[in-house]
């Protein structure tokens, strides 16, 4: 079931009921056009998009939604974490509520880890997939002690975590608040940092807390070798844009392991989707669709407007 809660100009807000509460989403556009799906990246929610889709082609329907546990949507049941899959369900929940049997989907960092994933496992469902700072993949740790401490480390958390279910969140001003969140993303600009948090906070009396689940900390995904993503996303039947940022997440990888497993699935895209794949980069940070929107903006516009016909892979 779907609610739609107001409507100011040409963006709506909506909620998509879920057994464990709702997904909150925002729309822009008549449901009349062709239908994109904007996934968010961690710890951000559906309005990392507000400064890019006004300047996206107009004869679409854009929905961003909030991912379990960001911005306006429930957090899960007690006891849960947050893992890959979940937030490949929250998309499928939305999509067949809507009853899109076609679609695009856009994901910023995190959010084209889940449009990658989704793609992979509703090949049918995904005509074209925009990757904006994301290979649509990401790699775990590489040493099997690093993944086992992590995997005690998110147990641990969880635990944490409820064993104080009564604490109260930490109360911020407003300024306070967007200085946490700036020292925490490098890469946001003040008016990113604003945009954001008129999403992600809620007021109480004496300020402003923080209104994501303190579980997304430990999110659960990542590969520990790019052969299981490679062998995936042979099954992609969409055509895919990957804008890649120059001073993003990826300049100069460190990591010689991240490295090659980005190295890998770039290669894997181009092997089996062939002129099907595009990688575009461009100058700017992590946040360089939110910061700058013009620099993506016309690239993606161009993509959204190509007739793109499906071809057989060989």
């Amino acid at each position: 079931m779907i609610f739609c809660s107001f409507i100011s100009g040409t963006v709506s807000e909506l909620q998509f009921l879920v057994p464990w509460g709702h997904i909150a989403a925002k729309a822009w556009g008549s449901p009349k056009g062709r239908p994109v799906l904007c996934l968010h990246g961690w710890l951000d929610n559906a309005n990392t998009f507000n400064k890019l889709i006004p300047l996206l082609p107009r004869d679409c329907y854009y929905m961003a939604i909030d991912l379990g546990g960001h911005g306006l949507s429930s957090h899960r049941p007690v006891g849960s974490l947050y893992y890959l899959m979940d937030y490949v369900g929250d998309v499928r929940r939305v999509t067949a509520a809507l009853k899109w049997n076609r679609f695009t989907l856009m994901g910023h960092s995190m959010g084209g880890t889940v449009a990658g994933m989704f793609s992979c496992v509703f090949p049918e469902l995904v005509e074209k997939l925009i990757l904006v700072e994301s290979y649509g993949f990401y790699p775990a740790a590489k040493e099997s002690e690093k993944i086992l401490l992590f995997k005690r480390a998110m147990i641990e958390h969880l635990l944490k975590t409820e064993a104080n279910p009564l604490l109260s969140p930490k109360v911020y001003t407003p300024e306070a608040a967007l200085q946490r969140l700036l020292e925490a993303n490098r890469s946001l600009t003040e008016e990113s940092g604003k945009i954001l948090l008129e999403r992600g906070t809620a007021e109480v009396p004496g300020g402003l807390v923080f209104t994501r689940d303190l579980r997304i900390h430990m999110n659960v995904y990542g590969y520990t070798s790019a052969d299981e993503p490679v062998n995936y996303l042979r099954k992609i039947q969409a055509d895919i844009l990957m804008i890649i940022s120059q001073n993003g997440l990826f300049k100069k990888d460190s990591d010689v392991f991240r490295a090659e497993f980005f190295m890998r699935i770039h290669q894997g895209y181009k092997t089996f989707l062939k002129e099907h794949f595009n990688l575009v980069s461009v100058p700017g940070n992590h946040y360089v669709h939110l910061n700058e929107p013009e620099v993506v903006a016309g690239i993606i516009s161009t993509f959204l407007t190509k007739d793109h016909s499906l071809k057989a892979r060989l």
